[in-house]
């Protein structure tokens, strides 16, 4: 099959796209014909030896990156009865080991998949896991959101963020997104409560009372956050390459604070593919590469403005 795989970490150049093996699927597994793959900004941050090559304990040279794949189910392992061939399915693959879906095949652990939603292909498919899956577990499996309760979340326009704001809005939450001002539009069109350009405004100067604050960039946001908390209120970030939120900070502001580390969960998946399915919630994709083109999604993806997702084809 061809892959990409890397032989060392480093810029977009290690990227090598060649003929490898293609996996057989072991216990509990299924084999995957891959449409397309999601990426994600883990994904250069890993390339480069950040990300999560920070918690290897060995350089599992050659890998092939890669953890959102939507496809087909080629062959599964006898012992696995949720799925059979043909079956299209989407998942977080193996986070946050190496999940090998920059590849023509992969193999995956049955209970990290979902059947794909039949109201979407396998493009926008590949665009939802490991961004949903982020918003799903921050939003109701921490902080555990109820209608009625003030949301904020940070980079409404990205790929946790537009999620994030969908979910807010289905559970019966107020949401406040921030972004620039050239995605006002988009963002009010997931249909944000309140709009805050973080180019003219700063977020901690007009907004108060939040009960739940998403944390997706780090950097001033964590210094700022506190100030906006309404009393038992609770933030929750993820972004550990900047740094665990500071527990201490929030006791003395009277608020609670957590840290999140996505992991991959096929049950939760098939909850947010109904909710795709009915229309609640919508998965933007702004730009799709050919695998061929792999160096330059992951150039695209580290300037940090994508609006929603960007995405691979494989086939």
């Amino acid at each position: 099959m061809k892959a990409v795989r890397i032989y060392a970490y480093g810029g977009p150049e290690v990227l090598v796209l060649e003929d490898a093996p293609k996996p057989e699927p072991g216990p509990g597994e299924v084999l995957i014909r891959v449409k397309n793959v999601g990426i994600n900004p883990i994904d250069y941050r890993t390339r480069s030896g950040a990300g999560v090559a920070r918690y290897w304990k060995d350089k599992p040279f050659p890998f092939i990156l890669g953890w959102d794949v939507s496809g087909t189910v080629e062959a599964c392992a006898p012992d696995v009865t949720a799925f059979m061939p043909g079956n299209e399915v989407f998942g977080l693959i193996r986070f946050s080991q190496p999940g090998s879906c920059y590849a023509e095949y992969v193999t995956a652990p049955a209970s990290q998949l979902a059947l794909k939603p039949p109201s979407i292909d396998h493009t926008h498919a590949a665009a939802v896991p490991l961004a949903a899956l982020t918003a799903w577990q921050m939003m109701f499996d921490t902080a555990k959101l109820e209608a009625g309760q003030k949301l904020l979340v940070h980079a409404a326009s990205g790929g946790v963020g537009h999620f994030a704001v969908q979910f807010g809005k289905w559970r019966g939450a107020e949401v406040t997104g921030t972004a620039s001002g050239k995605n006002e539009a988009f963002v009010r069109d997931l249909g944000v409560d309140h709009f805050v350009d973080y180019t003219k405004s700063a977020f901690d100067q007009v907004v108060t009372g939040v009960d739940v604050q998403l944390d997706t960039v780090g950097l001033e946001v964590q210094e700022r956050c506190w100030g906006v908390m309404k009393k038992g209120g609770i933030v929750v970030s993820v972004v550990p390459d900047r740094g665990p939120l500071s527990q201490e900070a929030a006791a003395t502001h009277g608020v609670r604070a957590a840290n999140v580390f996505v992991r991959p969960d096929g049950d939760a998946l098939a909850k947010i593919a109904g909710l795709l399915d009915t229309g609640a919630v919508r998965v933007m994709v702004e730009k799709v590469f050919a695998l061929a083109d792999v160096a330059k999604a992951h150039e695209h993806i580290a300037g940090g403005r994508t609006r929603g997702k960007i995405v691979l084809a494989v086939e």
